[in-house]
């Protein structure tokens, strides 16, 4: 493809994805596709001759639409958000097209400068602890998902430890690690693969609002060492996925403290919210956290995948991570005067991702950021005063921010089958958790252009269902 031929199909594809953006609410929100039948539309072998551009955007639109569960819809309300906007798209369109890989500082200076940068901006934004910052003893990275996030903080933390020796000699079945009940399941995943195992990660109850009982943590943590294990680490979650619940991160922290413990502080979605000021005291103790982390790609519009993590103590991630070839010795990393990521992080390759941060940094400015979040708030807490008064619906858990948990009061049947009649019908796409063994609906407010209108819809529409039930 010449340069000229690139201008022209590019032309044509960002006038493509503009025109998809303008009409995505014509189409079903949910996939309404069945199993098998994208690929049964697929030809069986791949072209002996290369084809003509305009024959692949044309199959775009009619092969792959139809099984596009459309994540931008301003009528998406399912599990937590993961919104685009017109900046983190071009951005990332400039990183696909310089094409660089930033595993070293010197194999493009700019991709670990501008990171380090964006993610130093980042901790004044969100009122963060100056600890986190590059020109302190921390600083921040950007991973793929908070699920990475995690795993770098569990390893770190299991090193730490064990001064260092798991790494050489593997893990020895003592080593255990905490979170709650309600913690995001990538902490198990993550156990796994630290060689801790999932039976030695202790999931704590939690309280009446479904966050995590520090009580029950020194308990589990006390009994632990009795039995001669290593306790290493915490999880504390600021907006846990099934009903957005705030761990009480100080009385966690003195915890931690007490035992020399690794808190880790993952606030995914909701940490976006703490760019309002009014919204920080959610994430009250942060300034304890060993290590953090957040998902622009969650509810800030920067498309998917930007997680943002920050330790407090670059060296030990490092000393965890880092493995040094011969073939990736240099003069500037020799030096030690610049960052190479490949040290911060699992994989060793990486992509351009700080530029789409950057340019939504840009675009938006903070004040205009913050506009959007606490808009997306105020339509969620509309919507959890409409359920408190319909004597139909019921509120399930605290509504501190954009997740609203709430179900018909006539059982688990009929919310299950009010969410699978909304689900089918396109208009709108819901998912559901279950909270002290209820079928419970989530709606949650955070895709880019999402309006008043949309979410007076969305109730509309589920009042209708539970009408046609006969339940209303």
């Amino acid at each position: 493809m010449t340069p000229d031929e690139f201008r022209r199909h590019g032309h044509a594809v960002v006038d493509w994805i503009a025109d998809y953006h303008s009409r995505i609410e014509s189409f079903p929100v949910l996939s309404q596709a069945k199993p098998g039948e994208i690929r049964a539309s697929l030809p069986t072998n791949p072209p002996a001759h290369g084809e003509p551009f305009e024959a692949l955007l044309k199959d775009v639109e009619k092969l792959i639409l139809p099984g596009v569960t459309h994540w931008q819809s301003p009528n998406f309300f399912a599990y937590f958000p993961c919104n685009a906007s017109g900046p983190g798209i071009l951005g990332d369109l400039l990183s696909s097209g310089l094409g660089v890989q930033g595993m070293l500082w010197s194999t493009s200076p700019a991709c670990t400068e501008l990171e380090t940068h964006v993610l130093d901006w980042l901790v004044p934004m969100l009122g963060l602890p100056e600890k986190f910052l590059s020109s302190s003893t921390g600083g921040g990275v950007i991973q793929d998902t908070a699920s990475s996030a995690a795993l770098c903080a569990l390893l770190a933390a299991r090193e730490r430890a064990t001064n260092y020796t798991s790494n050489q000699k593997g893990c020895d079945g003592r080593i255990v690690a905490y979170a709650s009940t309600q913690t995001h399941s990538s902490l198990e995943k993550a156990a796994m693969i630290a060689g801790i195992g999932v039976r030695n990660l202790r999931l704590i109850e939690v309280d009446d609002k479904f966050a995590m009982s520090p009580e029950a943590l020194a308990r589990q943590i006390d009994a632990d060492r009795l039995a001669a294990l290593l306790p290493c680490f915490v999880c504390a979650t600021v907006g846990t996925t099934s009903s957005n619940a705030m761990d009480p991160i100080p009385e966690i922290a003195r915890v931690c403290r007490q035992h020399n413990l690794w808190l880790h502080v993952d606030a995914a979605m909701s940490g976006t919210a703490a760019l309002c000021p009014e919204f920080r005291p959610l994430q009250n103790g942060v300034e304890f956290a060993d290590s953090y982390n957040f998902n622009p790609h969650k509810w800030m519009f920067t498309n998917f995948d930007c997680n943002c993590f920050w330790v407090a103590d670059r060296k030990a991630l490092i000393q965890t991570l880092s493995i040094l070839p011969e073939y990736l010795r240099n003069q500037a990393t020799e030096s030690g005067a610049v960052i190479d990521y490949r040290d911060w992080h699992i994989q060793l390759g990486r992509r351009f991702r700080s530029l789409k941060l950057w340019f939504v940094i840009r675009h938006y400015g903070v004040e205009g950021l913050q506009h959007h979040i606490r808009r997306h708030v105020q339509l969620a807490q509309a919507f959890a005063d409409w359920v408190r008064e319909d004597e139909n619906f019921e509120l399930v858990a605290p509504v501190p921010l954009n997740l609203v948990c709430f179900r018909h009061k006539d059982g688990d049947a009929a919310n299950q089958s009010i969410m699978d009649r909304l689900n089918r019908s396109g208009d709108l796409f819901l998912t559901h958790t279950k909270l002290n063994g209820k079928f419970t609906l989530r709606l949650c407010v955070g895709q880019t252009n999402t309006e008043e209108r949309h979410v007076e819809q969305a109730w509309k529409r589920i009042r209708e269902e539970a009408e046609k039930l006969g339940v209303a």
